[in-house]
């Protein structure tokens, strides 16, 4: 298992990422896809991202509304429901949860600052 994993690690968390980073109001896919890489996780692709945010409207957690722009393409401004708050709140402690005790067997597998790293 020498290849990076980060990608796999984030399809499975990238849903609620999405969710938390509507937390501060409305925003379109480029807007979400920059401030998710700001936080350290990289880029993601539209190809990537879009799916995302289709299944979460789909689902409820999300509304969006498109805008015509007086330059440039119009903007699809994704915001969060109360359902989806709902959601994040949690699916949130249950990623925590599951933070710590994958944090734990690290923990015992003699990896060092396992629980040094910030959260």
């Amino acid at each position: 298992m020498t290849s990076d994993r980060r990608a796999s690690w984030l399809k499975g968390v990238l849903d609620l990422l999405v969710l938390a980073s509507l937390t501060a109001g409305e925003n379109y896919g480029y807007e979400i896809a920059k401030d998710l890489a700001e936080s350290g996780l990289g880029q993601i692709k539209g190809g990537t991202l879009y799916p995302v945010l289709n299944r979460l409207e789909e689902a409820g957690l999300v509304t969006a509304e498109f805008r015509v722009t007086e330059r440039g393409p119009g903007r699809r401004y994704y915001r969060l429901t109360d359902q989806g708050r709902r959601t994040l709140a949690e699916q949130s402690g249950l990623w925590l949860s599951f933070d710590e005790s994958v944090r734990a067997v690290l923990g015992r597998g003699g990896v060092e600052g396992v629980e040094k790293v910030s959260r």
